[in-house]
C-alpha cells in the first residue's frame, strides 16, 4: 500500500518560460480506475514538445493547470480491477499518461504500460516512448525505408536521432547522420551510423552528396530541423526520395519544382496520429529490438525533478543534443 496520499509533482498554472514549472509537494496521488495502472516513477523522459506546450505556442495545448510529461519508467504500484497482464512490482516504461509523468506517481491507461527488460535501466526506459515511436513511425510507417537504401538522419545525436539511427540500421539501411559537435559525432557513430558529418562544417552537404552520388542521392531523410535544412534536403534526394519532418521551429522558403523533377515527397510526422494497430506494431518492434540488443536508448543529461526548468532550458538553448534528456526521481 502507498504510505501517503500526496506526492511531489511539477505543476504548470500558466503558460510561459521554464520558470512556470513549479515543484509542489502536496499533489494528491491518483487512484487507478478499472482499466488503469498507477506507476511509481523512477525516471522521466523530457521531450521538446513539452517545452512548446509549456510556452503556450503549440497547436495542442494542455488545459491549465497540469503536470507535463508522457514518457517515463518505473514500477507498477497498483492496478485497476479489470487490468490483466501486469502486476504490482513489474518494471515498465510508459508511453502515455493520464496525469503527467513529471511526478513521483503517474496514472496510465493499460495500453500505455509496456514491459521494461531487466537489462534496460529506468533512465534508458524513460527515453523509449516518444523518441522511438516517432522514429519508427517516420522511417517505417511513413517513409517505408528499405534495406540497402541511403538514409540521412539530420540531428542524429538527439533522442529521436539516436532512435532513428538504431532503427534504420537494424532494417538494413545505409545510415548517414549529422551532429553539431565532435562528441555528438562519436555518439552517432557508436549508435551504428555508417558515416557521420558535422552539420556546422560549411562543406558537409557536398561531402555527403559524394557518398550517395552512385545512388543519385538519398532515398530518405529524417529531418529534425526543417526550418534550416528542408530546401537543401530536397536537392539531395534521389528520384522518388522522401523527407520525413519530425521537427521544425520556423518558416522556410522552398522551390516546389525541386519535388516535381524527382517526384519526391515531403511527409509531416506526428506520433499523436498513431492508430492503436500502429502503436501495437511499434511497441512489438521496440520489444524485439530490446531483446535482440540493437535498441538501447542513449541517456545524455539528467536533471532532478526539482530542476525540470533547467532541463527545459537546456533542450531549447543547449549547444548540442547528446542523447535523451531525463529527469530522475529520488525515493
Amino acid at each position: 500500500m502507498i504510505r501517503t496520499h500526496i506526492m511531489k509533482a511539477i505543476r504548470v498554472h500558466r503558460y510561459g518560460g521554464p520558470e512556470v514549472l513549479t515543484l509542489e509537494s502536496d499533489v494528491p496521488i491518483p487512484s487507478p480506475g478499472p482499466e488503469e495502472v498507477l506507476v511509481k516513477v523512477k525516471a522521466v523522459g523530457v521531450n521538446p514538445v513539452e517545452t512548446y506546450v509549456r510556452s503556450g505556442r503549440y497547436s495542442r495545448l494542455t488545459p491549465l493547470p497540469y503536470t507535463p510529461g508522457t514518457d517515463g519508467a518505473g514500477l507498477v504500484e497498483e492496478v485497476g480491477s479489470s487490468v490483466s497482464g501486469v502486476k504490482k512490482g513489474d518494471r515498465v516504461y510508459v508511453s502515455k499518461t493520464l496525469t503527467g509523468s513529471y511526478a513521483e506517481y503517474t496514472l496510465v491507461p493499460r495500453n500505455g504500460v509496456h514491459p521494461l527488460p531487466e537489462d534496460v535501466t529506468f533512465t534508458q526506459g524513460a527515453g523509449l516512448a516518444i523518441p522511438y515511436i516517432t522514429a519508427y513511425r517516420a522511417l517505417i510507417l511513413k517513409m517505408n525505408i528499405r534495406p540497402g537504401e541511403y538514409v540521412l538522419i539530420h540531428g542524429a545525436s538527439g533522442g529521436v536521432g539516436i532512435a532513428a539511427v538504431q532503427i534504420a540500421k537494424a532494417y538494413g539501411s545505409i545510415v548517414i547522420g549529422t551532429a553539431g559537435t565532435e562528441e555528438g559525432k562519436g555518439l552517432v557513430k557508436s549508435a551504428g551510423a555508417d558515416y557521420v558529418f558535422n552539420h556546422r562544417d560549411p562543406d558537409y552537404v557536398e561531402k555527403m552528396s559524394d557518398i550517395v552520388s552512385p545512388n543519385g542521392g538519398f532515398n530518405a531523410i529524417l529531418e529534425n530541423n526543417a526550418h534550416i535544412n528542408l530546401d537543401k534536403d530536397l536537392k539531395i534526394l534521389t528520384e522518388g526520395g522522401r523527407v520525413g519532418i519530425v521537427g521544425n521551429r520556423a518558416n522556410i522558403e522552398i522551390n516546389p519544382r525541386d519535388t516535381m523533377v524527382k517526384e519526391s515527397s515531403i511527409i509531416g510526422v506526428a506520433s499523436f496520429h498513431s492508430t492503436p494497430s500502429e502503436l501495437k506494431e511499434t511497441h512489438a518492434a521496440l520489444q524485439a529490438g530490446m531483446r535482440n540488443g540493437w535498441l538501447r536508448p542513449v541517456v545524455g543529461k539528467t536533471f532532478s525533478l526539482s530542476n525540470a526548468a533547467g532541463a527545459h532550458d537546456d533542450i531549447i538553448n543547449g549547444k548540442g543534443a547528446l542523447g535523451k534528456t531525463v529527469l530522475t526521481i529520488d525515493d
